[in-house]
């Protein structure tokens, strides 16, 4: 990615450098897996997330959050790819 440089001068009269990106970092989740995450945490924090075969209740904040992502990648939303297992 190309840098851009601007230069500027302040009051005192000393130059300033300040690199400008290009373009704009992208979204790494999108609008319907944020709704999806604050469903399943407020659900965790409630106490009600229960998680998929077993049924037990989830204990753990990693968990919930892997739970909530795997149902957004069901409905389809923006989420970035599984991590493969080493």
């Amino acid at each position: 990615m190309a840098d851009r440089k601007r230069w500027f001068i302040i009051y005192t009269g000393v130059y300033y450098q300040i690199k400008i990106l290009k373009y704009m970092p992208k979204r790494k989740y999108g609008p319907k897996t944020q709704t999806k995450m604050k469903k399943v945490m407020h659900e965790f924090k409630e106490g009600t997330l229960k998680s998929g075969r077993s049924g037990k209740k989830v204990k753990s904040r990693k968990q919930a959050v892997a739970i909530g992502l795997s149902e957004a990648r069901k409905v389809g939303g923006k989420v970035p790819k599984k991590r493969k297992a080493k």
